[in-house]
């Protein structure tokens, strides 16, 4: 025969298990990362897409494509920047 405290034990515990998802913490779903949002700040310029489809023709890629984007980029802005004469 069960006592008093024990039937009020089994009850305080199976309420336990029957609230517990009422109290679950949901999550929002997550924010972009930062790298996402660097991406997101500025649109690809003229210059970008092109030294990209040049890399893209030559099968660059890894560390190697990121120094020939770069150099490919700088050498579009120094004759953007030159005045023809």
């Amino acid at each position: 025969m069960m006592t008093i405290s024990s039937r009020a034990a089994a009850l305080a515990v199976a309420s336990l298990f029957l609230i517990s998802p009422a109290f679950a913490q949901t999550t929002a779903p997550a924010a972009p990362s930062a790298k996402a949002e660097k991406k997101m700040e500025k649109p690809r310029t003229a210059a970008s897409l092109e030294c990209s489809k040049e890399a893209d023709a030559k099968s660059i890629h890894g560390k190697e494509r990121k120094k020939f984007m770069s150099e490919c980029k700088k050498a579009g802005k120094d004759t953007a920047a030159k005045p023809k004469s």
